[in-house]
């Protein structure tokens, strides 16, 4: 099942695609950390890092609980916005050699991944609501409560230090 293809014949389907795309994204995200955590120099960002990949293996169990709920198994489709995503950030940060730019780097690749799932979940609670699935949508709006905390997060650990010693 391709997106906007005719699989996709309503706003049900829609929202079993798109949870089928975010629980790829999140399982890509979960193969992503550990690299950006070996790279980044900065201990608070490495930290921020950790406790990121142990929140997104929540998500993901997440995920899988609103599959359940919705009658469906937990299935992957190919996410091509978050593999861009990645592969952006892997190819910018093997052209850096300053370790403090690096982390620069590393921080604003998180917060457009951080970027790309608070909109993933936002559609899918406005979703879940249209379709009748509160339950569902209060599982998810957990998750994006922390996409957005996470946000909050590396934006102050950017403002506060990271791009400060970059510059």
């Amino acid at each position: 099942m391709g997106l906007f293809t005719k699989d996709i014949k309503s706003l049900d389907d829609l929202f079993v695609h798109t949870l089928q795309d975010v629980y790829y994204a999140e399982n890509q995200i979960t193969k992503a950390l550990p690299k950006m955590i070996a790279k980044a120099s900065d201990p608070q960002l490495r930290q921020g890092f950790e406790t990121h990949l142990h929140e997104t293996e929540n998500q993901i169990r997440r995920l899988e609980q609103v599959f359940q709920m919705h009658g469906h198994e937990p299935r992957a489709v190919d996410c091509p916005a978050i593999d861009g995503i990645i592969k952006e950030a892997n190819e910018t940060a093997s052209e850096i050699a300053d370790a403090e730019v690096l982390d620069a780097a590393l921080l604003a690749a998180a917060q457009a991944v951080e970027h790309y799932e608070i909109t993933r979940y936002g559609t899918l609670i406005a979703w879940a609501r249209r379709l009748g699935r509160d339950d569902c949508a209060g599982v998810l709006q957990q998750t994006l409560d922390e996409e957005k905390a996470t946000d909050q997060k590396l934006t102050a650990m950017a403002e506060s230090k990271v791009n400060r010693q970059a510059a």
